[in-house]
């Protein structure tokens, strides 16, 4: 019976990938941008603005340039624990859990659940029109997430498969893809909320993999937050039937709040699953989750999984990244799981 060795969740971020003075290269976008979704309603910069004057003075303080930068270098000592904790573990397999925000899957599928199954898992750079149409600030991350050249990662399609039909066991309808999608609209290989775990976690260097992709996040057929911890309940049976000795890890990546950080949001989210207390990550509203903070949700099968086994989350940090006086920019949270914290 396989074996799980190791549990890890992290955020993905640009920001992670860019140095702290040039986090203002998004901050102008943010001040543009008419939506910005908070506690469930979508907002303008300025009625964000209006809407937080009380905590403007503290968000003023955290965009201090020595601020950012201590927070970025708190976050790149989360991710190098994290992944020192992974090249201990040393796991025969990974499974992945993330999303994909329109980089492969667009309008003409968009399932909810998606196993990929292929032999190979290729990490391959944008090209120069496709950089060309990135937001603002977010080109100068892309290093953080592909390699200069791009990279091929090995699949693990017999044990996706098999995880496959467990979870057709357990009433799960997932789609399978052994390529993904390609296209002038869309990106030609593995998006970057798991190129992040490859090539930060991994160091590029990562055994036979799993990606599970969940739609956390376009309307209107995203995963609810009580699927989202049901497909974990199942996803631990689909590891336990697994042939052989595998040690197996799980990685789960992304979150926490943003574009708008919602510091409350994400202690309650993150002390919810440090108790294993899965009716309060169902009671926050699913509007809540709109936007890219709907990522949390990517954490959610791994907290139902840790839930099953008993193991306790160790917190290895929470950082929240500010970039502008209205709050905006990406909370950042580093976690692992073992039977003894």
């Amino acid at each position: 019976m396989a074996k799980l060795v190791c549990a890890l969740a992290c955020s993905h971020g640009p920001m992670l990938a860019t140095p702290p003075d040039m986090w203002h290269l998004r901050a102008g976008a943010d001040r543009k941008n008419p939506r910005h979704w908070f506690r469930g309603e979508a907002l303008a910069y300025d009625a964000l603005l209006a809407r937080r004057d009380a905590d403007v003075a503290a968000f003023t303080a955290a965009i201090a340039d020595e601020e950012k930068a201590s927070r970025h270098a708190a976050c790149q000592r989360a991710l190098d624990e994290l992944a020192e904790r992974f090249a201990r573990a040393k796991p025969d397999l990974v499974v992945l859990l993330g999303n994909d925000q329109r980089e492969v899957f667009q309008d003409d599928l968009t399932p909810m659940l998606t196993v990929y199954a292929g032999e190979r898992i290729e990490n391959i750079p944008l090209n120069e029109a496709q950089v060309a149409r990135l937001p603002p600030g977010v080109a100068i991350a892309e290093a953080g997430h592909c390699p200069p050249g791009g990279a091929v990662y090995p699949g693990a399609s017999a044990i996706a498969d098999a995880l496959i039909e467990a979870l057709a066991d357990a009433q799960f309808d997932v789609a399978r893809s052994a390529h993904l999608p390609g296209g002038e609209d869309r990106q030609h290989g593995i998006p970057h909320a798991f190129g992040f775990l490859y090539r930060r976690i991994m160091r590029d260097a990562p055994p036979p993999s799993v990606p599970i992709f969940l739609n956390v996040g376009v309307a209107p057929n995203q995963i609810r937050a009580a699927r989202s911890l049901a497909f974990g309940h199942a996803l631990r049976h689909a590891i336990e039937k697994l042939p052989g000795d595998l040690r197996v890890g799980v990685l789960a990546s992304g979150g926490m709040t943003h574009f708008v950080i919602d510091e409350a949001l994400d202690r309650r989210v993150l002390d919810a699953m440090a108790a294993h207390d899965e009716a309060a990550l169902v009671a926050e509203p699913e509007n809540y989750f709109n936007g890219n903070t709907a990522e949390i949700k990517s954490w959610y099968p791994l907290a139902a999984l840790m839930r099953d086994l008993g193991w306790k989350m160790d917190l290895i940090d929470y950082v929240p990244c500010y970039r502008t006086e209205a709050g905006t920019g990406n909370a950042m949270a580093f976690a692992s799981w073992s039977p003894h914290g």
